[in-house]
């Protein structure tokens, strides 16, 4: 058994010695980026298949996020090729950084004969707290390509509801407002253009009676930037006293497949079809080994971000490279301002 934990930590330095060595050639010839409005986690990634406790898993990635009872709430997107298994597992944290995995996933497919040929792959889940109940929009994803969305609630992040589907294909990113607008439940969801996962898609508002029936489409915008013109979606708006901020990633497509960055928008408080600030460049983009490499590279994807306007602070927890989870933090009020400054 020494033997085994020898050569596991052998191995272990031996990578870490290979990406700061890596490190040092790249800062060396100049190939980092600077760091403009988001600071990466020194200890990334925070998250890996490797440390997931519960056997094998491919990918622990694209994870909720939220705060619930003094603690910091991520609902991991887990991927087990080997059993064909994808499911959404709970994690906590005192710390911001060390994280708890319980061990029995929250939320799996539905065996419901209406939805299970649409629901054979579970990830990317977008949380909103509304009063006193957290909502989990998720995509439903069938073998064919299409896409939709599935909405759950809890109380207590134990037992969860699932409510319905809530988006005809194709559209996978519905993200709800934490509170009534105007008295109506409100969501910016991202359908793709012509029905096809892979053409350039806006992002639209939509309202709501009872979270299920949704009408009033707005569109929003779409990605005109040279890092977010192949596609935008969005993550649950974060309400601030000078609009609500929206951190979405965009994609950029090239000869070398794609590249996912994040941005961030602000909206109307009152009437949220209307931008009125958004940064024209990127506040994070692939750069660090670990977002460069892994199963789907060149990817750093948010399903959301924690605000805490007391500490000026944006907390972004994010996937790398479809692989890891990873944190960047940024002054919650400079990407406001900026994003005003710049304008719509």
């Amino acid at each position: 058994m020494a033997e085994v934990s020898n050569r596991i930590t052998t191995g272990l330095r031996q990578e870490n010695d290979m990406q700061v060595n890596l490190n040092k050639w790249r800062n060396h010839m100049g190939l980092f980026k600077k760091e403009t409005y988001l600071t990466r986690y020194k200890g990334n990634p925070i998250i890996t298949p490797k440390s997931f406790p519960y056997g094998h898993a491919d990918s622990v990635m694209n994870c909720g996020q939220i705060m619930h009872e003094g603690k910091t709430v991520l609902l991991l997107s887990v991927i087990d090729s080997a059993k064909k298994m994808t499911a959404i597992f709970y994690a906590e944290s005192k710390d911001g950084i060390n994280f708890d995995i319980r061990e029995k996933p929250l939320i799996t497919g539905l065996q419901d004969p209406r939805f299970k040929r649409l629901d054979i792959h579970v990830i990317d889940p977008r949380l909103t707290k509304i009063g006193d109940t957290y909502y989990i929009a998720r995509p439903g994803n069938s073998e064919s390509g299409e896409c939709i969305a599935f909405l759950y609630r809890t109380k207590d992040f134990k037992e969860v509801e699932f409510m319905d589907c809530i988006a005809l294909p194709n559209n996978r990113v519905p993200s709800l407002f934490p509170e009534k607008i105007n008295g109506y439940y409100a969501r910016l969801d991202r359908p793709y253009a012509l029905g096809a996962a892979s053409e350039k898609a806006s992002v639209w508002l939509s309202y709501s009676p009872d979270l299920i029936h949704w009408g009033q489409h707005r569109y929003l915008w779409s990605g005109n930037d040279n890092w977010n013109w192949g596609k935008i979606g969005p993550t649950p708006p974060l309400k601030t006293p000078k609009g609500w901020l929206v951190i979405m990633h965009g994609v950029c497509p090239s000869c070398d497949g794609y590249k996912y960055s994040l941005g961030a928008w602000m909206l109307d408080l009152n009437d949220p079809s209307k931008m009125i600030g958004r940064i024209r460049n990127y506040i994070l983009t692939p750069d660090e080994l670990y977002e460069l490499v892994g199963n789907v590279g060149n990817v750093v994807f948010a399903c959301g971000a924690i605000a805490d306007e007391d500490k000026d602070q944006l907390r972004v927890y994010y996937g790398a490279a479809d692989t890891s989870i990873c944190l960047a933090t940024g002054s919650l009020s400079r990407i406001i301002d900026t994003c005003l400054n710049e304008g719509p």
